[in-house]
Order: C-alpha cells, then sequence, then structure tokens
C-alpha cells in the first residue's frame, strides 16, 4: 500500500512552517513533501525533469496549492492537474494569502475542492484546515469516531449488535 502524503506547493518558508504547525494542530501527522514552484509541482506529480526518476503513480492523497508562486501562478499548475487525466480527480486545495473574491471565484471554477486563506488569525487559518475534510483523504483507516457512528446505525436500523467487523470499502 501506498503511503498517503501531502504535496505542499508553497515558496515562503515561514508559511510552509505555519501550515505544517495547522496540520499538526488538526492531528494530521502524513509527511508532506514541500516544492517552491508551479513547474516543481508539475514536474513532480508527473514526474518530470528533476523528478524523472520517481514513480509517476505515487500521487499525494491531496494537494495544497499556493497561488502566487514563482514560474507558474496556482491557477496555471491547477488546470494543468484537471487537464490530465493521471490527475484531474487528484484533491487539490488552495492555501493562499488572497481573500480576493475574484481568486476564490476562479479557484472553484478550475475545480478546487477548498480554499483556505493563510493571512487569517492562526487559530482560524487551523479551524478553516480542520473543516476541509483532510483527515478523511489522508486516513488509512476510518476513524474511531466513524466507526462507533456506523455501528450504533448498524444496531439502530437492525435491533442487533453487528456479529462481524463493519466493512467501509475502504483498502479492501
Amino acid at each position: 500500500m501506498n503511503r498517503k502524503f501531502i504535496l505542499l506547493v508553497e515558496d515562503n518558508p515561514d508559511d510552509e512552517l505555519l501550515i505544517v504547525r495547522a496540520l499538526r494542530k488538526n492531528q494530521i501527522w502524513n509527511d508532506v513533501e514541500v516544492v517552491r514552484d508551479g513547474v516543481a509541482a508539475l514536474d513532480f506529480l508527473f514526474a518530470t525533469g528533476p523528478c524523472c526518476g520517481r514513480d509517476p503513480s505515487d500521487l499525494p492523497a491531496v494537494v495544497l496549492l499556493d497561488l502566487r508562486l514563482p514560474r507558474m501562478h496556482g491557477f496555471q499548475v491547477l488546470r494543468r492537474i484537471r487537464a490530465d487525466t493521471r490527475t484531474q480527480d487528484l484533491p487539490v486545495i488552495i492555501i493562499t494569502a488572497s481573500w480576493e473574491v475574484e481568486d476564490i471565484l476562479s479557484g472553484y471554477s478550475l475545480r478546487a475542492d477548498g480554499y483556505a486563506c493563510k493571512t487569517s488569525s492562526f487559530s482560524k487559518f487551523v479551524n478553516a484546515l480542520g473543516h476541509l475534510g483532510l483527515e478523511g483523504l489522508l486516513a488509512d483507516e476510518p476513524s474511531p469516531a466513524k466507526v462507533k457512528a456506523l455501528r450504533k446505525a448498524h444496531q439502530e436500523f437492525s435491533g442487533e449488535e453487528p456479529s462481524e467487523p463493519i466493512h467501509l470499502g475502504m483498502n479492501d
């Protein structure tokens, strides 16, 4: 089974630390691969250029994408991700300093899966990341809360405890 990791496309090392710290505050402990510009992001995803020896099928579970990047804007990166059949369904969340309505609308029109602004207070940023559903994308196993809720729903529906483990269709 491939490891579930995050690809962070972020040119600012201080923002990288902020984002990783916010992930950890949300109990997300997956590895974070970092690239510093849009071209490097595409090289990583498609195993081209300096990343040509990488296995192109080893894709991240989610891409966290800044917009204002050197060499290629984040929207151009997102367009290329969505245009390729290998990555068209890859979850991409925009994490940027821009609150511009045009940026938000453009991101969603390009099929971004989420948008979080890193210029808000750190606690609000942590909260925003927590509401994006990253843990579901990154978990190898369902959370104990989800298993408990499914067991309860099964018991309420059938009137009995499940005699076998509940299978969620994940990694079966």
